[in-house]
Parts: structure tokens; sequence; C-alpha cells
């Protein structure tokens, strides 16, 4: 082989070195993990409704945010070393925000469902809940399962799992509401038969309305909420999960949902 053939050939193996190297040294940029953004930010951007009581809400004599997911917030923010920035968006909106990249997750009673599993990566669950019935206080009726609600007027809210789940059973005619407000005031009219809504809520609403209605049987699915954030995020995934577990192992998430709830929601029932 001629000698200006040798020095073409170690040109060209040089050459195609550097792009390999030039590849290399680009490739973090454009794989670039959410952990590395929040840590580098030093805040969590965390999307909550903030008018979805006990869960998350404002309160009236502080203006602060409040609730069960308000706080779980904050203590797997801590977890995390970042400090959680809350920003309140409508439920109908919320889940489009985090398409978009407005906020880093969302922590407002998220349900996992396979649907949502297509677009988004989840935690793992914080809370477990069952559908609940609330009916007016002169309707006796006790319903076994949503089966029973063949021909029935059922109110759930817009975009939950709860409606979701009602809709896959024939014959029910399902009511959504974007407020729970508008639904409890039609079950007391009597524009409805029955609301469904989450177990956990229920005796919250119950106290804290003075319309004529009661608490009815708990029927459906066991639902699992969890955090959802953009898919393709497996270190910031590994971080949250691993605040989560923390979280459960401490009895922090434990004694959270005592306090708002009377019971812990933090794991399944047994």
């Amino acid at each position: 082989m001629r000698k200006d053939s040798l020095n073409t050939l170690r040109r060209r193996a040089l050459k195609a070195g550097a792009l390999l190297l030039a590849a290399g040294l680009a490739l973090p940029a454009s794989a670039a993990d959410l952990l590395d953004t929040v840590k580098a930010r030093g805040s969590l951007r965390i999307a909550l409704e903030g008018t979805y009581p006990p869960f998350n809400f404002k309160d009236q004599k502080t203006g602060q945010l409040s609730g069960y997911d308000v706080e779980v917030a904050r203590v797997l923010a801590a977890k995390m070393g970042l400090k959680p920035e809350f920003i309140s968006t409508e439920w109908s909106a919320i889940l489009a925000g985090l398409s978009t990249g407005k906020y880093d997750v969302i922590i407002s009673q998220v349900g996992i469902t396979p649907k949502r599993e297509e677009t988004f990566d989840f935690s793992e669950p914080y809370t477990y809940s069952s559908p609940q019935l609330v009916q007016r206080s002169n309707d006796r009726t006790n319903y076994a399962s949503l089966a029973e609600l063949k021909g029935k007027k059922v109110g759930v809210g817009q975009g939950t799992v709860f409606e979701q789940q009602i809709k896959t059973v024939p014959g029910v005619d399902v009511k959504s509401y974007p407020a729970t407000p508008e639904t409890l005031q039609d079950l007391a009219f009597g524009r409805i038969d029955a609301a469904l809504n989450d177990s956990l809520m229920v005796p919250f609403l119950l106290k804290n309305s003075r319309l004529p209605i009661r608490a009815g049987t708990r029927v459906g699915v066991v639902s699992k909420m969890g955090i959802p954030f953009q898919k393709g995020n497996p270190r910031f995934k590994a971080a949250l999960n691993k605040a989560i577990a923390e979280a459960t192992a401490d009895g922090s998430l434990k004694a959270i949902s005592m306090k708002w709830f009377g019971t812990d929601a933090s794991r399944p029932a047994q």
C-alpha cells in the first residue's frame, strides 16, 4: 500500500473518531433528565387544583394552600432536596399543562389509568381510595354495585376516574360536572339520583354541606392515585419513588392521611 494511501486512511479514521466523540459529548444534553432540571433550579413545580378540599384548597383564614396533597407534596419535595413551588390549575386543563411543560408534576389525586399511562409516566401510588355514592337523605336505597344503578341518573366529576368507571356500566345516565358543589346541588334538587365521588372526600362533603344528602355504599374499583410527569425521565422517576418509599417507611404519609381522613389511605386496604 502506498504511503499517501496510509495517510488518507489515518485522516479518515481521525475524522470518524472526532465525529463519534462529538456525538458522545452531545448525548447528555439531548437526553437530559428532569432530575437534572429540578436540581439545578432547586425547586419542584407542582400543579394542583387548589379548589378541591380536603385534598388541596386555599385556607380562608390564611389564604395559603392547604390539604392532604399539599402536605404530601411538601414532604416529598423535602426528601428530594427541593423547594415546592405550587401552581393552581383548573382540573380540565391540568394534564394538558403537564404535556406542555408548564410544571414538572401534578399532585392532585390523579388516578393511574392505562390511558393516562400512554401519555405520562407515573410514580408509585401514594393514595388508595374507592368510589362512594352520595344520595338524598330521604332515599334509603342501598346499591350493592354500579350495575344496580341501571336506569338512574348519576353525577360525577368531569374527567375523573369515577366518570370513566361509571361510563362503562350499560344503562346508566351519566351526568358530568366541572365541580362537586354543582353535582351535590343537582342531587339535592332531584335532577340526578345519586353522585359518585371519592370515599376519602365524602365525609368532608357531608360535614360541610347543609344539603339533605347522605353517604351511600362504596362501589366500583379501588383507585390508585399517583404523581404524573413527562415520559423519558428515569432518574427523576427513581428519585421520586425513593422519596415516596421513605415517606411511607418513616410514617409521614400515614400521619398526613390520619390527620385529614382518620384512616391510612397511603396503603391498600387490608
